[in-house]
């Protein structure tokens, strides 16, 4: 088998690691902010609501959480499973915006009070307070933290494989099955190396543009 016709079969299941990473930023760094909302909320129940979940998302396996998406409607409720690559989509997003959640949390209690104060001593409102005062300087104290969870991601979408679909891991591992060769699956390496590569350039280009406090 060729050079050219491993990649092209391999760029088949790329397209699909490629969809699920951008699908799951899509919807789960906005979701991550609603469950930050709540997990700083000062009605009790929405708070300890939000921090449960976060506590058990990040305390399971998403392996097992994809698991779960995939086959609970069927085997619990007698209901039609959902197609594979929505079922890893559900999955992803509710993880991953669990984990960006407290990354905001995070960001946002770590600005001082005094500057929440100052903003009412000038007379804003709350919102004029976080979107004015608050919400650049906590932008730039989650880059780090939200680029290390990206890059994450990139290789968590071989997990997807747990269920059959066929991003570029699965994609290798049929042509190992089918031709009995090793090196593609070693070629993978060299999309997720490309793929990463190119984020940490980018978020390296976000962190000097956000380093606007230093004198």
């Amino acid at each position: 088998m060729t050079l050219l016709a491993v990649t092209l079969q391999l760029l088949e299941g790329f397209k699909i690691t490629c969809m699920l990473f951008a699908l799951t930023l899509v919807f789960s760094i906005p979701l991550g902010l609603v469950i930050t909302f709540g997990s700083m909320s000062k009605f009790l129940p929405l708070k300890w609501l939000s921090k449960t979940f976060v506590w058990i998302i990040r305390g399971t396996p998403l392996m097992l959480q994809v698991m779960i998406v995939f086959y609970l409607p069927g085997l619990a409720f007698d209901l039609p499973a959902l197609p594979r690559f929505t079922a890893v989509l559900v999955a992803f997003v509710i993880n991953y915006a669990a984990y960006f959640s407290e990354i905001y949390r995070g960001g946002i209690e770590s600005i001082p009070k005094g500057q929440y104060e100052a903003g009412q001593v000038l007379g804003l409102t709350k919102s004029q307070i976080f979107f004015k005062i608050v919400l650049f300087q906590v932008i730039k104290r989650i880059v780090a933290p939200m680029s290390n969870e990206i890059i994450t991601l990139v290789k968590d979408t071989s997990i997807a494989r747990v269920i059959a679909l066929g991003e570029l891991i699965m994609a290798a591992q049929n042509i190992v099955s089918a031709k009995a060769l090793i090196w593609p699956l070693f070629y993978t390496g060299v999309f997720y190396l490309a793929f990463c590569g190119i984020l940490t350039i980018i978020f390296g280009w976000v962190e000097k543009k956000l380093d606007y406090y230093k004198g």
